[in-house]
């Protein structure tokens, strides 16, 4: 994307400085305060550039006004006009800051009501302030923004982000695919709470976050309010859009469930949600209370060739099986609640949901989770499969197998280890202690041995980071 420039000067170009430079002192009085810019990235070392220091953003408020493309030959990109309203509250005196924004421009900035100068460019939107900011006292700044949206790739080609389709769009955005449709903190560390105003074709549904507040329709366009008052890492939003009917339920203790499913979809397309509530209750007794105000699913019939644990509300590409409904439900206590401090911890998610969705398996008849870890052990000493390190698997090995069966594994390892009364203790612990937060493996290990009054050093080191198959 080329450089987008408002009201900059050379001078205001060369303020434009990497993390870890000294604050410059304000003129006047050497005792004045000191300020200078956030760092560019959240720090982690899988992507440099996602999230961002000297600030935490406490609230999104999106409103999106969106075109899509239309059935073919119409070319496959929709049209975007939205504003972004961030509630940010400094951690440091700043006078710039950065915002993750990508493939779309930028119209205008406005901070505490005053136009600020911005550079856009290479995904980092870069916001000069005056006044300037100082720590602690929070901040409402506004973007303008739109463009044309397309179909995003992630570092290893697949499909996220604001994937457009010919109905609407799939928005799926793990690991930093936010950064596609809004100005964004994209990294897990920098949580805040949503509400979304989608205006659409009337006809069109669209579906994001939390609970539904408001349809209205005018003039050929309704305009769908939803609101997540819970904390959301950036890469669990979504504003999907398509032909979807939602459907409303309760779980017999009052938990909402809203489901948005595709028209054009055939009934056992949606057939592994039957059980969702029964599903729920049996993860309350493996994790604790469900972590969120509501829950559902979206069933779409485009894919993106994966479902995602989009927050109280997953995307499953044209069918939700029983199993992958139990994974993306498992989620909402382990990476949603509970996410990953930094991505190389990302087993901490999937094996959790992996294992999640091996006791329920078990629980409703099926194979054991037994049987599934015997499989998983059955796998030769020499296949690549064991030369992934879980806790450290690399930027383009999030989604590896192994992150997902030898996380599962994992687990049902340590739950022999310790024995079933201390890993019950364990996984409701690590849900409530770390609910709303990020951890990490070390955090989890160190929870593990707390419990268990068990050294387990040795334990965790052959499991999840040796490059190497266990001995069970």
């Amino acid at each position: 994307m080329s450089a987008k420039f408002a009201w900059v000067t050379a001078a205001a170009t060369a303020m434009i400085v990497s993390a870890g430079v000294a604050a410059s002192a304000a003129p006047g009085d050497p005792g004045s305060p000191r300020f200078g810019p956030g760092a560019p990235g959240a720090g982690d070392p899988y992507f440099p550039l996602a999230g961002n220091g000297g600030y935490d953003v406490t609230h999104y408020d999106l409103e999106i006004d969106y075109q899509p493309p239309g059935p073919a030959p119409a070319p496959l990109e929709g049209t975007m006009q939205a504003t972004a309203t961030l509630s940010i509250t400094p951690t440091q005196n700043l006078d710039q800051f950065n915002l993750d924004l990508r493939d779309l421009d930028v119209e205008s900035v406005v901070v505490r009501g005053r136009p600020a100068r911005f550079t856009h460019d290479d995904g980092e939107l870069v916001v000069t302030p005056r006044p300037k900011m100082h720590a602690g006292r929070p901040v409402r700044v506004e973007v303008t923004y739109g463009g044309t949206t397309g179909r995003p790739t992630d570092i290893e080609g697949a499909l996220y982000g604001w994937v457009t389709t010919r109905d609407g769009a799939m928005v799926v955005n793990e690991p930093d695919g936010a950064s596609t449709w809004y100005p964004v903190s994209d990294h897990p560390t920098d949580k805040a709470t949503y509400d979304f105003d989608i205006t659409v074709p009337e006809g069109l549904v669209a579906v994001a976050n939390g609970d539904l507040v408001d349809s209205r329709t005018s003039n050929g366009r309704t305009t769908w309010s939803w609101s997540s008052r819970d904390p959301m890492a950036s890469y669990l939003s979504t504003a999907s859009v398509g032909n979807y009917e939602l459907r409303t339920s309760k779980t017999p203790d009052g938990l909402p469930l809203i489901d948005a499913i595709d028209r054009d979809l055939a009934p056992d397309a949606s057939a592994g949600l039957a059980q969702t509530a029964e599903m729920i209750a049996f993860f309350e007794g493996e994790f604790g209370p469900y972590p969120f105000d509501s829950f559902g699913a979206i069933v779409d019939d485009d894919s993106v060739g994966y479902a995602l644990e989009t927050q109280t509300r997953p995307i499953y590409s044209r069918r939700a099986s029983e199993g992958t409904v139990a994974h993306e439900l498992a989620h909402q206590w382990m990476g949603n609640s509970v996410s990953p401090q930094r991505w190389r911890h990302i087993w901490l998610n999937e094996g959790w949901a992996t294992y999640a969705s091996w006791i329920w398996a078990e629980h409703d008849g099926g194979t054991t989770a037994r049987e599934q870890f015997e499989d998983v052990m059955a796998i030769p000493a020499d296949d690549e499969f064991w030369q992934t390190i879980v806790a450290d698997p690399g930027a383009t090995g999030l989604f590896a197998g192994a992150v997902y069966d030898r996380g599962a594994a994992t687990l049902y390892a340590l739950r022999q280890e310790i024995g079933d009364a201390a890993f019950g203790e364990l996984s409701r612990a690590w849900s409530q202690r770390f609910a709303d937060s990020t951890a990490t493996t070390d955090d989890f290990q160190e929870l593990a041995e707390e419990i268990s009054g068990r050294d387990l050093a040795a334990f965790f080191d052959a499991w999840v980071r040796t490059p190497a198959k266990p001995t069970p």
